[in-house]
């Protein structure tokens, strides 16, 4: 694991305080961050930049956010504490809005912000109704001039519910794959990462990142990867990356998969919450050490901080979870916890992160921040005003 440490600039708001840091003046193709649901529509005639999406994490938020043609994503699930958090993606780059085939995307010169949702009629299969989706989302993906896939979010119901003799996981894994194995060239090594989640109801809910030149996609030395996975997790292996790389004029961006407790391809530490979010903390660790290796890490900062969803499957673990987060995260992060079900029933949690730099550096002088290595009888930070670090 790599030894760099990076120190972080930006401050985590109080929770008195409004999470809401948009309106800046450096130029960005790519930003997303958490804004205080309240303060959304304020922010809307306030802020500089132009919208590419919205994330809300409930299923049905009330009255509209004003967006008009900017793809909005409603997902049914429960934040833990705090005010209601709006998840926000923008851009200072021009941004163009288009709609088709149930697909609403955003697009500037370099990304596009798609989303879709697709109901499951009675007596289809879950697999069928992702394998439309996925190919639709592809298909005007490509027709608008975003050739490839970065980053995908999965979010349905009932993820770990048996129906027709296998899981329904295993079922979207078999859509998915199908659909990227007939559209992606160079399959699977151009995977993009991705997060698969489930939702306490909801239709099949899709949202992606695609751009008009590739991105560089990761795996984990720690972990076996996905889209190899033995047929005992299902009869298509999970079809993605560990993260995605993406660098340009604009900035550079660190794109993190969902990570679970899963060492080689096995899920470890079964009902030991604690044990589990440490496991998760070494594996980001080893991503981003290996990332840092591959392209050869020699300085650079990462401007904005990260920006990380924690998904929790059981309420009463919420506390230790946090615990432990607020403990060891960078001193800038951004974080929302949020109830979700993991792919595999004996996982408890799920980390996936963003993290940023708005300076263009080329790919092979990136410094990746390291998470700090976990020490048995740390004292614990959280009583820094402020301040949240990864110990």
């Amino acid at each position: 694991m790599s030894q760099t440490k990076t120190d972080l600039c930006v401050e985590r708001p109080k929770p008195s305080e409004s999470v809401q840091t948009l309106p800046r003046s450096d130029t960005h193709a790519l930003r997303m961050e958490y804004v205080e649901t309240a303060r959304l529509k304020t922010l809307l005639t306030t802020s500089s930049c132009d919208f590419l999406g919205i994330v809300h994490h409930e299923r049905s938020p009330g009255g509209s956010n004003g967006l008009g043609a900017c793809p909005t994503v409603c997902l049914d699930l429960p934040q833990f504490s705090g005010p209601p958090i709006t998840e926000v993606w923008t851009s200072t780059l021009p941004v163009t809005y288009h709609q088709a085939d149930g697909i609403h995307c955003a697009m500037n010169e370099e990304v596009l912000f798609g989303a879709i949702q697709m109901e499951e009629p009675p007596g289809t299969r879950l697999d069928i109704v992702t394998y439309n989706a996925y190919h639709r989302l592809l298909a005007q993906a490509r027709a608008l001039g975003y050739m490839h896939l970065l980053r995908v979010w999965n979010y349905f119901p009932h993820i770990n519910r048996e129906s027709d003799g296998r899981e329904r996981y295993q079922q979207f894994c078999v859509g998915r794959h199908r659909a990227l194995a007939e559209s992606l060239s160079d399959f699977p090594r151009s995977l993009p990462a991705a997060t698969a989640v489930g939702t306490m109801s909801g239709p099949l809910n899709l949202h992606f990142l695609a751009a008009k030149q590739p991105g560089i996609h990761i795996e984990n030395p720690r972990q076996v990867h996905a889209y190899e996975y033995p047929s005992f997790y299902g009869p298509s292996s999970p079809s993605f990356a560990r993260a995605t790389l993406r660098s340009s004029s604009t900035g550079t961006h660190l794109l993190i998969s969902g990570t679970a407790s899963v060492v080689g391809h096995r899920s470890v530490h079964i009902c030991e919450p604690y044990k589990q979010i440490l496991e998760i903390i070494h594996n980001l660790n080893t991503l981003i050490g290996h990332t840092e290796r591959l392209h050869r890490g020699t300085g650079g900062r990462w401007s904005s901080g990260a920006v990380f969803k924690i998904y929790i499957r059981q309420s009463e673990h919420f506390a230790t979870i946090r615990n432990i987060f607020e403990e060891r995260l960078p001193s800038d992060a951004q974080v929302l916890y949020l109830q979700g079900e993991m792919s595999r029933r004996e996982l408890l949690a799920e980390v996936e992160g963003l993290l940023s730099q708005e300076k263009f550096q080329d790919v092979s002088r990136i410094r990746l921040p390291t998470f700090n290595r976990f020490r048995k009888h740390s004292v614990s930070r959280h009583a820094k005003p402020n301040h949240i670090r990864i110990v």
